[in-house]
């Protein structure tokens, strides 16, 4: 293939491919009777052979467009371009571009004076000195919910309740009554520990 019919208007296109066009569009589907005030007949009959070429230009244009748009995606797959790669491609070279655009960087420059003015460094710090004394506050919450919890753990009522909680496992589970077991004495018992509940 010559560089001639690449670039050839009616490459990929049969030879009759105009003359399947339609034979009435926009221009010849407007009826005489319905000139806007102010026109002629052989004014708007120039038009409207002016309109009718304009609109097979267009026809035409599309086509070789189409044409060139299949040629274009043959040369790639013969190239092994895949979509995937030539997406990939684009992203890369569109993050280049922001990249290097004057918003990005007139951005990144204003970003750059912010993180390197004194209000940030103060508001950096403030925010800080606050998140290490939200911490320590949580720290002693929790030490202190621990004790009470200790201590909880410690009170005759909990004591109490232990011991209410034991007997139901012991009815439930079955106990030692002189040393024997409520099972064989070949069999194991996992439910029995020595846990509090």
């Amino acid at each position: 293939m010559d560089s001639a019919s690449l670039n050839s208007p009616h490459k990929g296109l049969g030879s009759d491919s105009l003359s399947d066009m339609p034979e009435e569009r926009g221009a010849a589907a407007v009826s005489p009777g319905t000139l806007p005030p102010g026109l002629t007949e052989e004014e708007a009959e120039e038009l409207r052979l002016e309109l009718t070429k304009v609109e097979e230009e267009i026809h035409t244009l599309r086509q070789v467009l189409s044409a060139k748009e299949h040629h274009a995606s043959e040369l790639k797959r013969k190239l092994g371009l895949s979509p995937l790669t030539e997406f990939k491609q684009n992203i890369t070279k569109s993050w280049q571009d922001v990249q290097t655009s004057n918003a990005y960087l007139s951005a990144s420059a204003t970003l750059d004076d912010i993180s390197s003015s004194e209000v940030y460094k103060k508001t950096q710090e403030t925010l800080s000195q606050a998140g290490q004394k939200t911490s320590a506050a949580l720290s002693t919450v929790g030490t202190a919910i621990s004790r009470k919890l200790g201590d909880m753990r410690n009170s005759p009522t909990f004591k109490s309740f232990e011991d209410k909680v034991g007997n139901i496992k012991y009815k439930v589970v079955g106990g030692k009554a002189n040393g024997e077991s409520a099972h064989s004495p070949n069999e194991s018992n996992p439910m029995q520990d020595n846990a509090p509940f």
